[in-house]
């Protein structure tokens, strides 16, 4: 039983698309990852909990197959946004979401240089001085 547990698990991780667009946030990923994990020894693996792992597989087969955007259509393909599928891809690819990090990140790292003390004792001293502010 564990080796067909364990073959479903590996068909569904071969249909299942990897988004290259979101390396290290990719479901297809992890859930490769997670499949290697739980079946380190192949068909040979033993399965604690044979309900939890069928339960688990009918989940990720229902997420994969559309199956409740076919039960639960929209009457149109649109967001509050107004935004197209490709521009919401766009916008959440890993390249881009680290732009916007990199753009906060100088934004923080200013405001850090300007208020964060370095070294522990500067820290205290920082908030005593900010607590024993007289209040206006």
């Amino acid at each position: 039983m564990a080796a067909l547990r364990y073959r479903r698990f590996l068909k569904l991780c071969e249909e299942w698309p990897v988004d290259e667009t979101k390396r290290g946030r990719d479901l297809g990923a992890y859930l490769r990852q997670r499949v290697a994990q739980a079946f380190r020894e192949g068909e040979n693996t033993q399965i604690a909990e044979p309900e939890a792992c069928d339960q688990m597989y009918e989940s990720l087969a229902r997420l994969h197959s559309n199956y409740y955007k076919h039960k639960y259509p929209r009457p149109r393909d649109t967001s509050f946004s107004g935004l197209s599928v490709e521009e919401y891809k766009l916008i959440l690819s890993t390249d881009t979401l680290e732009e916007f990090q990199e753009m906060d990140k100088s934004m923080w790292k200013k405001l850090q240089e300007k208020f964060a003390p370095t070294r522990p004792e500067e820290k205290h001293k920082a908030w005593t001085r900010v607590l024993s502010r007289p209040r206006t």
